[in-house]
């Protein structure tokens, strides 16, 4: 099979489920295929009792640049054709930000459009010294079709939100890093290693306690802080019943490491 007839690439290393954009001569944009892709590859991770961590990266020198604009034009035929494209981007991204499993996401060279779009939808972000994140709507007249409008603002505040959207302008690595866009910045060489080694140290942690961080506080963004202490009340007296706490408290008293199963 060749790399055009699998636009997604997966592997499962030390509990690590890795999710790789194989679109490298078309600078790994946002195809239908890509996206069918990817949603196949989080639910089969999802459904995976040794997949702890979702480690979302991209093949060759390029992370995402946006979508293909050869299916956008081929979607302009009609306003039903257009939602219902811009719905599989939506659902795809909205998968990968409700996911029970943590998602971290490794940026190499360019990440423009539906590509800063997919990274903010991940839960951590690692990016290369060399990478560059932008968009790039506003050039062509474009509105971010990727849930650009309420992410960006979300990560880094209303006034350097709309900067980025109005001058299309790319970030640095270290600018994004300040802004809040990304976690870490690696060297180009060690970013491969440096996202791995980070999702192989949430792999040995309680899945089910990870799945609880990231619903409550994804979920807490959306409601009043007092509803969200309530979920929170729940949550923890649920999970303080569970196997993995019981495992946990018993390896404290031990001094040893937990052994999440």
């Amino acid at each position: 099979m060749s790399e055009s007839e699998n636009p997604v690439l997966t592997a499962v290393v030390d509990g690590v489920g890795i999710m790789t954009l194989n679109r490298p001569d078309k600078f790994n944009c946002i195809s239908t295929g890509l996206m069918d892709g990817m949603s196949a590859t989080i639910e089969a991770f999802e459904n995976d009792q040794g997949v702890r961590v979702i480690l979302l990266n991209a093949k060759g020198k390029t992370f995402c640049t946006g979508a293909d604009l050869d299916e956008v034009m081929a979607a302009r035929k009609s306003r039903d054709t257009l939602k219902a494209y811009i719905g599989r981007i939506h659902a795809v991204f909205r998968r990968l930000e409700t996911s029970p499993l943590p998602v971290v996401v490794a940026i190499n060279g360019l990440a423009l459009a539906g590509g800063i779009e997919m990274m903010m939808a991940c839960d951590v972000a690692f990016a290369a010294e060399s990478a560059r994140i932008g968009d790039q709507h506003a050039q062509y007249g474009l509105i971010p079709g990727g849930g650009g409008t309420q992410r960006l603002p979300r990560l880094v505040g209303l006034r350097r939100a709309l900067d980025l959207m109005y001058t299309n302008r790319w970030l640095d690595a270290a600018e994004a890093e300040r802004w809040g866009l990304v976690n870490y910045v690696v060297a180009d060489h060690a970013l491969a290693e440096a996202a791995l080694d980070y999702c192989r140290n949430l792999a040995g942690k309680s899945r089910a306690g990870l799945t609880a961080m990231k619903h409550l506080s994804r979920q807490g963004l959306e409601i009043s802080p007092s509803e969200g202490l309530t979920l929170e009340e729940n949550a923890v007296a649920d999970g303080l019943m569970g196997r993995d706490v019981e495992e946990g408290l018993a390896a404290f008293q031990a001094r040893r490491e937990p052994n999440f199963v």
